[in-house]
């Protein structure tokens, strides 16, 4: 199959980072993930990723904290991935620039919009972290974001779960998957694709999303490549 996309936003979560483990990085599934993009790049994709930072805080951990500060918390956790995804990307020769939505100057660059696009035309890998660097939004709704910002064609979720079922397939053994939805149908259901805030970002701007499972790695190169895994939302 040809490819479909040329450039693309991959989301990736925090616990799909910690493999098996649930906390903290797993370096075997990191590396993984890295040989899989690095495929890709060298496929002639332009891949832009936002990693969040569930394998180490979220902002619903600290009940009793103020928000803004636990959000915070949560920014500097998938800091701490996109760093973590970068060091293995330039290990398989994978040129990665890092840049977060709350300046670190010494760690990584601050989002800039035009050089994050210049990166993107270089074949350089651009990892966004902090989120969109703002609390009370989550890295789904900083995915949805910079995808509208450098002109992504889709975005890619890549999650501990192959699709989008009517409910939790963990817990419910006759939980359907559906290969198909509309935005509004997941609005409407309460589909745990991404927050509303997200999933209103992607309709208002018609980026489609395909969600699918990171179990096997090379699923990010199939869904580059328009293959019909998982659900695709649109």
């Amino acid at each position: 199959m040809g490819k479909k996309y040329k450039r693309v936003m991959l989301k990736i979560s925090g616990e799909a980072l910690a493999g098996n483990a649930g906390f903290g990085l797993d370096f075997d599934t990191i590396s993984a993930i890295a040989k899989t993009i690095s495929t890709c790049v060298r496929e002639g994709y332009e891949i832009a990723l936002v990693v969040g930072g569930g394998n180490f805080w979220r902002g619903r951990s600290g009940k009793k904290m103020d928000r803004t500060r636990a959000d915070h918390m949560g920014m500097l956790a998938t800091v701490i991935n996109a760093l973590a995804l970068q060091d293995s990307l330039q290990s398989e020769n994978v040129d990665t620039r890092v840049q977060t939505g709350i300046e670190m100057r010494q760690i990584a660059e601050p989002y800039i919009r035009g050089r994050a696009d210049r990166h993107l035309e270089k074949g350089r890998v651009v990892i966004f972290g902090c989120g969109t660097g703002n609390p009370y939004f989550s890295t789904d709704t900083a995915a949805a974001l910079r995808a509208a910002e450098i002109g992504a064609e889709i975005i890619l979720l890549a999650k501990k779960v192959d699709g989008v079922y009517d409910k939790d397939p963990h817990t419910y053994p006759d939980a359907v998957k559906y290969n198909k939805l509309r935005y509004i149908d997941v609005l409407n259901q309460g589909l745990g694709v991404m927050d509303s805030t997200a999933t209103s970002l992607c309709m208002d701007n018609n980026i489609p999303i395909r969600v699918f499972g990171l179990e096997d790695p090379e699923n990010i190169l199939r869904a580059m490549r328009g293959e019909d895994i998982g659900t695709i939302v649109e």
